[in-house]
């Protein structure tokens, strides 16, 4: 069944759920990271960074970028595709799964204290 929420409960949220990753001490992704993030652990793979560059409409570099940020922080990790070596083939980590998992739960805790 959807959620309908005013868009001041909707903005409500997003601030209350990004505030809340802000001060938990852990990795504080940026808008792109997120997407990138919630792609890789949301629709299925394989994602490449060719693909993943396509979809969110920005550089490959850019890409490259969010990837090394997140994969320094072991949410995902990157190998060359052994059918095609020019592809870079996006994994998902056991970390990564798990802080997708602990935002899922925060944005449903956060909806739950939504005032009516």
């Amino acid at each position: 069944m959807p959620v309908e929420l005013r868009p001041t409960q909707a903005l409500r949220l997003w601030h209350d759920v990004t505030l809340d990753l802000v001060r938990d001490g852990e990795h504080d992704l940026s808008a792109r990271q997120m997407a990138v993030l919630l792609t890789v652990y949301l629709e299925l793979p394989p994602h490449t960074v060719r693909g993943l560059a396509a979809k969110l409409g920005v550089t490959k570099p850019a890409i490259t970028r969010a990837l090394d940020t997140m994969g320094r922080l072991g949410l995902v990790s990157r190998h060359r595709d052994a059918k095609d070596r020019r592809n870079v083939v996006i994994q998902r980590t056991v970390a990564g799964a798990l802080a997708v998992e602990r935002l899922g739960d925060l944005v449903i805790a956060r909806h739950k204290e939504l005032p009516l």
